[in-house]
């Protein structure tokens, strides 16, 4: 234990925060295999190959050129040490300078431990053809199609410590705050060959997975929902409501963690949250994430979102007299703290949340200047104020049916023996809105 806070990463289904721009193969790859290179709209070479984080298989060491990081470095060079050697014409590296056209170099011993690298995609195929997208024959077929959400938050979050760069220049932006592990809860992805426990980026569901910890073949639509490729699409039906509030309270229940972050697709991340509020029996933080532009995209807003609810949850701003949350689950969206049950989706673009309801629902700001503040806080009840938590639900309520012409009340079961949230019991609402003057006269 590094006595860094722990926070559980709960992933949730269609989450475009876990989503990644297509894999396409670069143009060092199609001129080594001799394919058609990627051009521009207008037929001319692109200018540069798109580079994708990936890990070194073996250490190799790379010459960088002397002020090359930033146009006025070498208007500056007065204020730089010296470089570690020089290249000569030929490329041959020297300790001293020899010739006065060498080229000052720092010499750089890269690892595979040293983390991902930006770096040029040399895949293709299975018949040699390049990858234009993450299925090259429309309509292909799940078997002809990649998945590109990523199983679990670990590899985004790796992402972020290492290539993300804060305002005053520095890096490890989560794992300097927080130890962070991550639980498939519903997720936008999945192993279809199932994978092994000594390969596993996950923490096992609590009382799952047997002695072995192996995750078994896994099927879209059931043990995964994701939106893309779009005509693969697939949302989860309703009784996935109760699997996973039965499974983030077990995770919350296990006294390890200081908070979770709930992440799932924009569109129907308000309403997950809002049934969070009421149904989870806890004194933690949630804070849900979701985003509007995939992980790797230009301007992806998804990865300063994580940041900040990091930082919203170490902070303890939320935290009352007695270290109870004091502020119920939050939506952290550009900066902004929203209530849970007083958010909504209104555009789809990175700043697009707004509150509902007319009472407020903006509770405070993070990721500013200085740390996270709460400026309101909610009335309403929830988590552990819920009347309607999981611990305060009753097994079985009474429910109607209809039985021939009559209708006849019933015993309605809502938990199992093990008080776990029945899917059964989450009913279908009919809401039915009648104007307020007759169209007929009496």
């Amino acid at each position: 234990m590094s006595g860094k806070p722990r926070i559980a990463h709960l992933a949730g289904p269609n989450a475009t925060i876990q989503n990644s721009p297509p894999l396409i193969t670069s143009n060092k790859a199609r001129v080594k295999y001799g394919l058609p290179p990627v051009t521009l709209p207008d037929g001319a070479p692109a200018r540069f190959d798109v580079l994708r984080p990936q890990r070194l298989a073996s250490p190799v060491t790379v010459y960088v050129e002397q002020f090359s990081a930033h146009p006025l470095e070498r208007d500056a060079a007065t204020l730089y040490g010296p470089p570690d050697g020089y290249l000569d014409a030929q490329g041959v590296f020297h300790r001293e300078r020899a010739a006065a056209s060498d080229k000052p170099v720092y010499e750089v011993q890269l690892h595979p431990d040293d983390g991902v690298y930006p770096l040029p995609y040399m895949a293709r195929q299975a018949d040699g053809q390049p990858w234009e997208d993450d299925c090259t024959a429309p309509g292909a077929p799940v078997s002809g199609a990649r998945q590109p959400f990523y199983p679990d938050g670990s590899r985004p979050f790796e992402e972020i410590d290492r290539l993300a760069i804060g305002e005053h220049g520095e890096g490890n932006l989560i794992s300097a705050r927080a130890d962070i592990d991550f639980y498939r809860v519903l997720p936008p992805s999945g192993y279809t060959h199932g994978q092994s426990a000594a390969e596993r980026t996950d923490t096992p569901l609590p009382g799952t997975d047997g002695a072995t910890g192996d995750i078994a073949a896994e099927q879209r639509g059931e043990d995964f929902f994701y939106y893309r490729p779009y005509h693969l699409s697939i949302s989860p039906p309703r009784a996935s409501l109760a699997l996973m509030t039965n499974r983030v309270q077990k995770i919350l229940d296990s006294g390890l963690y200081e908070g979770a972050i709930w992440t799932q697709g924009s569109p129907r991340i308000e309403e997950t949250m809002y049934w969070f509020s009421l149904l989870l029996d806890t004194r933690l933080p949630i804070c849900g994430n979701a985003a509007q532009r995939t992980h790797g995209q230009v301007s992806n807003d998804g990865p300063k979102n994580l940041i900040d609810s990091v930082e919203y949850i170490t902070s303890r701003v939320w935290a009352d007299g007695q270290g109870r949350n004091r502020a119920g689950l939050v939506l952290i969206q550009e900066q902004q703290v929203f209530a849970a049950r007083d958010v909504q989706k209104g555009d789809a673009r990175p700043g697009g949340y707004i509150t509902t309801g007319g009472h407020g629902g903006l509770l405070g700001a993070a990721g500013h200047d200085g740390p996270p503040v709460l400026t309101y806080l909610p009335a309403t009840r929830y988590t552990d104020q819920s009347e309607v938590n999981l611990r305060r639900l009753p097994a079985e309520t009474v429910g109607v049916r209809r039985h021939g012409g009559r209708i006849e009340t019933i015993a309605v079961a809502i938990k199992d023996a093990q008080g776990d949230l029945l899917g059964s019991a989450i009913p279908k609402v009919s809401i039915v809105k009648d104007g307020n003057y007759r169209l007929y006269a009496v």
